[in-house]
C-alpha cells in the first residue's frame, strides 16, 4: 500500500498536481494532489525521510531530466515545484526537529548587480526536491553575503547565478572570497552567458546549464 501511495505522490510532483482543488493538469482534475497524499502518507506512519527519498526526489528527478532533454518547459517545472512545495509544507517540521535528515545544504543566489531570479528559483526548487536544505540569498547578492552564509552553514555547497555578462566579474570575485574564507567549499555556477571555460577560469568547481546538472553534481560530491 505504502509503495503505491509513494508512486502516486511522485506522479503528482512530476505532473505538477498540487492539490485536489487544482485544475492542473487537466487529466488529473478532481483527484487528490501532493498536498493531500503526503498528509495521508504521514498519517499512515510513512517516515518523512522515506516520502522525500521515494516520492519527492523521484518526481523532481523525472521532471528535471525531461527539462534537460527539452521535453518539458519552464512552466512545467514551476508547476512541479509548486506541487513539491505543497508536499514539503508537511515534511519540513520533521527536518526542522532533526527527525529527518537532509542530504546536505546548498546556498544559492544571483550575484551582485544582477536582479534575474527565474533561473535561480528553478535551480533552488529542483535542489530542494532532491533532498537538500536550500538557503536562498535572493538576487543582487554581494560576495561578502555569500561568505557570511558559508560561515553560518559549514560544509554547504554554493550556487552562483548570473544572466548579465556585466555581472559575471562579480561571480569571479565571489568564488575567490568564498574559497579564501572556507577552503574546500564546492562552488557551482550557471546562467545563460556562462560556459565551462569561464567556470574553469574563475576557479569554480562546476558549471551546469540546467538545474538537473547542478543536482547531479551535488549528489556526486556530498
Amino acid at each position: 500500500m505504502s509503495t503505491e501511495l509513494l508512486k502516486e505522490i511522485a506522479t503528482c510532483i512530476e505532473r505538477g498536481k498540487v492539490n485536489a482543488a487544482s485544475p492542473y493538469p487537466p487529466d488529473m482534475k478532481g483527484k487528490e494532489g501532493a498536498d493531500e497524499l503526503v498528509k495521508k502518507a504521514l498519517d499512515q506512519g510513512i517516515p518523512a525521510s522515506e516520502i522525500l527519498e521515494k516520492a519527492l526526489i523521484v518526481g523532481m528527478s523525472a521532471i528535471g531530466q525531461k527539462f534537460s532533454r527539452n521535453e518539458v518547459f519552464v512552466p512545467d517545472v514551476l508547476m512541479a515545484a509548486k506541487a513539491m512545495q505543497a508536499a514539503m509544507k508537511h515534511l519540513r517540521p520533521f527536518f526542522d526537529s532533526g527527525e529527518a535528515k537532509h542530504r546536505g545544504t546548498f546556498i544559492i543566489g544571483t550575484v551582485q548587480g544582477d536582479l534575474h531570479d527565474i533561473g535561480k528559483n528553478l535551480v533552488a526548487m529542483v535542489i530542494e526536491g532532491g533532498g537538500y536544505k536550500v538557503v536562498d540569498l535572493g538576487v543582487d547578492v554581494s560576495p561578502e553575503k555569500f561568505v557570511d552564509a558559508v560561515k553560518q552553514n559549514p560544509g554547504a555547497s554554493v550556487g552562483l547565478s548570473a544572466l548579465l555578462t556585466t555581472t559575471m566579474i562579480n561571480m569571479e570575485k565571489t568564488v575567490k572570497l568564498v574559497k579564501e574564507a572556507m577552503p574546500g567549499t564546492k562552488v557551482i555556477v550557471g546562467g545563460a552567458p556562462l560556459t565551462q571555460e569561464f567556470a574553469d577560469k574563475i576557479g569554480a568547481d562546476a558549471y551546469s546549464p540546467d538545474p538537473q546538472g547542478a543536482l547531479e553534481f551535488l549528489n556526486r560530491t556530498n
